[in-house]
């Protein structure tokens, strides 16, 4: 089998010489290549990678014309690798690149199609690291995806399993659940972190936030991805029957005391009217946009594994 390892790179040029040489001295026993993506450094990043690829034929330079994130950047090594294996990490090496080998028997050796590594131990700031279990605590609760630790950049996947995947915004956490969500088998094993020794983190409160929203897209992407109506139509119906129970508390009450009085419930049951229909002109108007995706995309609502 080929490994493709893929690593996003964002104004990383003291990490660029030292990363290339961890991963070639992990994998010397592999058939591999090494695809170092750009994405827009102001830095020397892009040079470096530059001018490591013109003396070894196993690294591939990709550069992109501006900063697009590091979902795109990896959207970009993925539809360039040619490995029958796809490993990702991040180019900080708080990832090490020595556990890479680990992912990679542990799908070939126990039938995983793909791994997520699991900073048990992790070398990060304290507030990092808050966030993070909470972000992952409220992952688990919304998808149920069974990963300790979705934010770990160092995965590897059979590249059948990510055929198909579209991705955007900060989807690249949950890449593994996309593929779970497909029925592929996913796995993970303990690996280790380092501080960050050299270069800047890019993290921020933007982040966090992307990542959230990102979060709910999954959530409703998994499990209404093929019937949106019943997510939209359900919400509609809720509403519908707050706004029958208010007409009720009005009646109730208008007979004991004898007078209909016009106040604000009678205005929120109204309104419950309205945007319970308006939901369900919703589920009806994006049932039409997912039959068009998947007839357009010539896709199929299922994967099929095996026919004999």
């Amino acid at each position: 089998m080929k490994i493709s390892v893929i690593v996003p790179e964002y104004n990383e040029e003291a990490n660029v010489i030292p990363l290339y040489k961890k991963v070639c001295d992990a994998l010397k026993n592999y058939d591999f290549e090494l695809i170092l993506v750009d994405d827009g450094s102001k830095d020397k990043t892009f040079n470096i990678i530059e001018g490591i690829a013109k003396t070894d034929k196993r690294m591939v330079g990709i550069k992109l014309r501006k900063n697009s994130g590091q979902t795109a950047a990896l959207s970009a090594g993925i539809n360039n690798a040619k490995g029958d294996i796809i490993v990702t990490l991040d180019g900080d090496l708080q990832n090490d690149p020595y556990d890479i080998p680990i992912l990679i028997n542990k799908i070939r050796n126990e039938g995983y199609d793909a791994v997520s590594g699991w900073r048990a131990d992790r070398k990060d700031p304290f507030f990092k690291r808050i966030h993070s279990k909470f972000a992952n605590y409220l992952r688990r609760r919304l998808i149920r995806d069974n990963v300790h630790d979705a934010g770990c950049a160092l995965k590897a996947y059979k590249k059948e399993a990510l055929e198909g995947i579209d991705l955007y915004g900060e989807m690249h956490r949950y890449v593994h659940a996309l593929v779970a969500l497909r029925g592929f088998k996913v796995g993970e094993v303990r690996v280790r972190h380092h501080p960050r020794l050299r270069g800047k983190t890019k993290y921020n409160y933007k982040r966090l936030i992307k990542g959230f929203l990102d979060l709910l897209y999954v959530k409703f992407w998994s499990d209404y991805s093929t019937r949106p109506l019943h997510f939209f139509g359900t919400l509609g119906l809720i509403q519908y029957v707050l706004s029958v129970l208010i007409l009720i508390e009005q009646i109730v009450k208008a007979l004991i005391i004898k007078k209909l009085l016009l106040g604000p419930l009678l205005l929120l049951a109204v309104l419950f009217v309205v945007t319970g229909t308006l939901f369900i002109i919703f589920g009806f108007l994006s049932e039409i946009l997912i039959r068009t995706y998947y007839s357009s995309k010539n896709k199929k609502p299922y994967e099929i594994e095996k026919i004999v």
